[in-house]
């Protein structure tokens, strides 16, 4: 009777988990092999579109519910090599953006598709340039408001030691041209580089005139730089530092508030351990800053957030990844632990940051200072450019802050995680799926030599719980969460891999 009792039990449990997610894989196909350029377009009319290049052979996968095929467009309109490309995802329809080089001209492109992944109309050219070699990087960079009604794309020229000529482009929600401008930034001091660029819901663009010590090592003074939707002149405001240093700083836009948020780890020294959280808000409609926090971490923090080792170096690995802003004015920030090493060589913060300030200073044309910070998340690997052999890849915990709208430290919370890989980053790092009144952290773990798919939720009162663990429900599979995207309110495209080829899980929570 006991025994009868277990099982009426453990089958109730079973149903329970398998009523709370439900996976669907994609089947393998041949031409879809480990090195294949994707990304998730997202969720129309039912079906779910996967943008696919192998081999510069570009196509639009469409698949159902059950992650089915139903077809692959090739994209024959597009040219033989590209220098890039970028996708914009609305209800029915989505922007693909391309870049490519036609002798020394570089055309920026749009293509305009349906859910079926068909032409609705003609390509349009919006720009060009004129270049003196040839570009393996990208020279316009997209931006985009957070309600998609504002795109922009950024072109900045370094050819020039004193100043730096930032072009834009600001159009509609239908491609068309509102305002071309042209501007140049100076750059008083040698370590000066620009970052951070965003487009907020008025069409305004904010971003970040930097200055960095003589090693490149530290921001030591910051410049916000705005410019209104209809004007062509920018404003330059000096921020106070407070005599820290400041680095990987980042920009959050409040278009509820009308704010803009500028948050960036600190150090009390040069190269020193960071000690806490710089933020400082700044209001858009009286141009002046509302408040300027130095939230210095305390020791319980710092021994949650370190797995071992002394806790002064805690959030020496830590990079800011994703900032939340609240209707009340108050925000969320997540950190991850991330760093690699390179055959017994450990790659500390400073190496990540003293690649990635000298080249945007050494740059002799166009630089693109915000490539990696959006489809991929923010991670110092593609900043850097390792691409050593024999190189492994680390992703620790992820430290949670919730700041009230004083910038006041409400909470802290830590996930705790412990992943490494060797010569690939795919399967290590975390996701998030929001689902209105709680975050999903969803990344992988190994348990008894399998690779499972975890699951912790924050609540809205910051309570971190770990849900029951998503199995891989057919053996073979070994998810990518990094490179996933929520496609709606509680389903997820996630891609994977069987038998080295590239595949795409769908799963829906209940």
């Amino acid at each position: 009777m006991f025994q009868k009792f277990i099982l009426i039990v453990a089958c109730s449990f079973i149903f329970i988990i398998s009523k709370s997610q439900n996976i669907a894989y994609s089947e393998p196909d041949r031409n879809d092999v480990r090195n294949l350029e994707f990304e998730i377009v997202g969720k129309m009319n039912n079906h779910f579109i996967i943008y696919k290049n192998n081999r510069n052979n570009p196509s639009l996968a469409v698949y159902d519910d059950d992650m089915k095929q139903l077809s692959n467009e090739k994209l024959s309109f597009l040219p033989d090599k590209l220098i890039n490309t970028d996708i914009l995802a609305y209800r029915n329809y989505f922007y693909l953006f391309y870049q490519y080089q036609r002798r020394n001209i570089v055309y920026c492109m749009a293509a305009k598709l349906d859910g079926d992944g068909k032409l609705i109309n003609d390509v349009q050219q919006l720009d060009t340039t004129l270049v003196n070699v040839f570009m393996n990087n990208k020279v316009y960079s997209l931006l985009y408001s957070e309600d998609k009604q504002k795109i922009a794309f950024v072109r900045i020229n370094t050819k020039n030691q004193t100043f730096n000529q930032v072009t834009t482009l600001l159009f509609d929600s239908e491609l068309s041209l509102q305002k071309r401008t042209v501007m140049n930034i100076e750059m008083p001091e040698r370590n000066n580089f620009l970052t951070e660029f965003n487009l907020d819901n008025d069409g305004d663009l904010v971003f970040i005139r930097a200055a960095g010590t003589s090693q490149k090592e530290n921001i030591s003074k910051i410049t916000l730089v705005t410019k209104e939707a209809e004007n062509s002149e920018p404003q330059l405001f000096d921020l106070e530092s407070n005599h820290v240093y400041l680095d990987d700083i980042r920009i959050k836009i409040d278009n509820v508030n009308k704010n803009y948020l500028l948050a960036s780890f600190y150090s009390k020294g040069r190269r020193g351990n960071v000690d806490g959280l710089y933020a400082s808000l700044w209001s858009k409609n009286a141009d002046n800053i509302i408040s300027t926090t130095y939230t210095t971490f305390s020791d319980d923090l710092r021994n949650n957030a370190k797995s071992e080792g002394n806790s002064k170096y805690a959030f020496n690995d830590f990079f800011l990844q994703n900032i939340v802003m609240r209707k009340d004015g108050g925000y969320v920030v997540a950190a991850e632990s991330v760093y690699s090493s390179s055959r017994g060589n450990q790659y500390n913060r400073w190496d990540y940051f003293n690649n990635y300030n000298s080249g945007l200073l050494s740059s002799p044309l166009y630089y693109s200072p915000f490539s990696s910070y959006g489809l991929y998340g923010y991670y110092p690997w593609y900043r850097s450019g390792f691409g050593y052999n024999n190189t492994r890849y680390f992703a620790d915990n992820v430290a949670l802050l919730s700041f009230d709208s004083t910038a006041k430290l409400s909470w802290a919370k830590v996930i705790n995680k412990s992943q490494y890989d060797d010569n690939t980053d795919d399967f290590i790092g975390y996701t998030t799926m929001n689902t209105g009144n709680e975050v999903h952290f969803l990344y992988n773990e190994n348990e008894r030599k399998n690779v499972l798919l975890s699951d912790q939720k924050l609540t809205a009162d910051g309570q971190v719980q770990r849900m029951p663990t998503l199995k891989n429900l057919d053996r073979g599979y070994e998810f990518m969460p990094r490179l996933g995207k929520q496609v709606a309110a509680k389903q997820m495209i996630i891609p994977c891999t069987y038998r080295n080829y590239i595949c795409f899980a769908k799963i829906d929570f209940q």
